[in-house]
């Protein structure tokens, strides 16, 4: 380790790339591992399965609070300090959260790891930004991309198989040794650069003052929009008074924060950074990016599962290959991405995930899993092609001193389009199941003579393994009846994976506002 002139230490960047990526899998990998878990969760803590959802929803709101205003914390604290605060917080309440006697306090301490967590992910992109001169930063946003990408697609097949060989609890317990680790690597490896030093103590010295109104639009506003994206399917919407009040609050703070935010000389969240063009247009892109990304993990498991008959191990395995892809492909955008034109690969991104999303929209019952998987693996190579571009455009022409802030924002963005392509599509789906159900109805009639044929042999199969015919009759309308369902919901899957793929290539002119070359050659 040498020192620069100012005597700061300055580290190996790839043992800082490593150090920041591992705390940061972590996180991301939590905010899907418990999925698979609630319902073993729900059983061991005699609670009822909606009560469980809870667990998911403490977690992702008190990530969203933390998240935006991560930038402006870490400027008052100090980024390293910050970060170690987050990784300690996180750690400590994983422990509790294993060791949690009952749901509320379950509930109570999921809470707290989202606090911890929702600092982790800006300050992690803020400090490969600033470790890595510009030429260089494809390859450290390639190693954040990995751990940002790669772990909520794995995090359902590890959730899964630690809940089934061990324990839901060791899901959470995990983190600890990891979060130990990491304490110790960030306190020898991380430290904050003179700039933003400088800048800490410029601020701290014209009598900085809390933005408390900001910090209560912050925490009103994304907190409550996180309840109604979790909790909307399952309260049917806006029929709930629930949802309806969350959603008045969110809007209501979501307005009034970028005005109240502009007049601050020291704004929790720097909404003046999206006056670049640049950035905007990244944070969009990014926003989409989230959108397409956690809206097909969860509909691909989803298909499998309900249609083909996957265990929750295998639905897993079918998102792994598209991971490793991620994996093996991001090192290599990196490389390439200070060398071309970053709007073309954008584009080719988008292109990639488009036509997987399309071939899905074209499986049927009969498809195999390398079928799928295969698909998942096009997928990936897009999303890498997508990641490491948007980011090196978003932070091309960032001031460093800035480098805090627009991390913060820009994986705000990503978050709340997963957060939104999560809600929006189960919702889609069990809307276009219900009416393909009623287009399919509609034709299964006792006037129509396939109808007829169908149920007849179906009647004669059954009552040939036994049974009165009255009673194989019965049968035989139920399985018809369970045929209906299953090809309304195949229907409903297709028509989402084929959205998808359109809503992707509606955003190509929007790559092309991008300024041509954001990125040094």
């Amino acid at each position: 380790m040498t020192a620069s002139a100012q005597g700061i230490p300055v580290p190996n960047p790839w043992l800082v790339a490593v150090t920041v990526a591992l705390t940061t899998f972590m996180e991301v990998l939590d905010i899907s591992i418990a999925n698979v878990s609630l319902r073993h969760i729900a059983g061991d803590m005699a609670a009822g399965q909606e009560e469980s959802t809870w667990v998911l929803t403490s977690y992702l709101v008190s990530n969203a609070i933390v998240l935006p205003m991560s930038g402006w914390l870490s400027t008052l604290m100090g980024r390293r300090r910050f970060y170690m605060l987050c990784v300690a917080l996180f750690t400590a309440s994983s422990l509790l959260c294993g060791l949690a006697p009952n749901l509320t306090m379950l509930i109570l301490f999921r809470s707290l790891q989202g606090f911890g967590g929702g600092g982790l992910q800006p300050c992690s992109q803020a400090i490969l930004a600033d470790t890595f001169p510009p030429a260089k930063r494809g390859m450290a946003f390639a190693v954040y991309g990995i751990t940002t990408v790669m772990a909520p697609a794995i995090g359902p097949t590890i959730g899964g198989w630690i809940t089934d060989t061990f324990t839901w609890r060791w899901i959470f317990l995990i983190n600890v040794p990891v979060g130990i680790l990491s304490l110790y690597l960030t306190s020898r490896l991380v430290f904050d650069p003179p700039h933003f030093a400088t800048q800490r103590r410029d601020l701290l010295s014209h009598g900085f003052k809390i933005d408390y109104i900001g910090f209560a639009l912050l925490s009103l506003g994304f907190g409550c929009l996180q309840i109604v994206l979790d909790k909307g399917q399952q309260e049917d919407w806006f029929d709930s008074r629930f949802i309806v009040t969350m959603t008045v609050v969110s809007l209501g703070a979501l307005l009034l924060l970028p005005f109240w935010e502009w007049r601050q000389r020291n704004p929790m969240m720097d909404v003046r950074l999206l006056l670049q063009r640049n950035f905007l247009i990244s944070n969009v892109l990014i926003f989409m990016l989230g959108f397409v990304l956690f809206g097909s993990t969860v509909l691909l498991p989803l298909f499998v599962q309900t249609l083909l008959g996957y265990s929750a191990t295998d639905a897993g395995m079918v998102l792994s290959p598209g991971g490793l892809t991620v994996l093996f492909f991001m090192p290599l955008i990196g490389f390439l991405v200070s060398r071309m034109d970053v709007r073309h690969m954008i584009t080719f991104g988008i292109l990639c995930n488009a036509l997987a999303l399309y071939l899905m929209a074209h499986l049927d019952l009969q498809a195999d899993y390398w079928s799928i998987a295969l698909l998942r693996v096009l997928q990936g190579i897009g999303l890498g092609f997508l990641f490491i571009p948007i980011n090196t455009a978003a932070f091309a022409e960032m001031p460093m001193v800035k480098s805090s802030n627009a991390s913060a924002l820009i994986n705000l963005f990503r978050n709340l389009g997963g957060s939104f392509g999560i809600s929006l599509v189960q919702t889609w789906l069990t809307q276009g199941t219900q009416r393909h159900q009623v287009d399919l109805v509609a034709h299964v009639s006792d006037f129509s003579p396939i109808t007829q044929e169908t149920w007849l042999a179906l009647t004669q199969a059954i009552a040939r393994q036994g049974g009165a015919v009255g009673d194989a009759a019965v049968k035989a309308q139920a399985t018809l009846y369970a045929f209906v369902q299953q090809q309304a919901g195949l229907l409903a899957f297709l028509d989402n994976f084929r959205e998808l793929a359109l809503l992707f290539v509606a955003f190509i002119p929007l790559v092309y506002l991008l300024k041509r070359s954001p990125t040094p050659h």
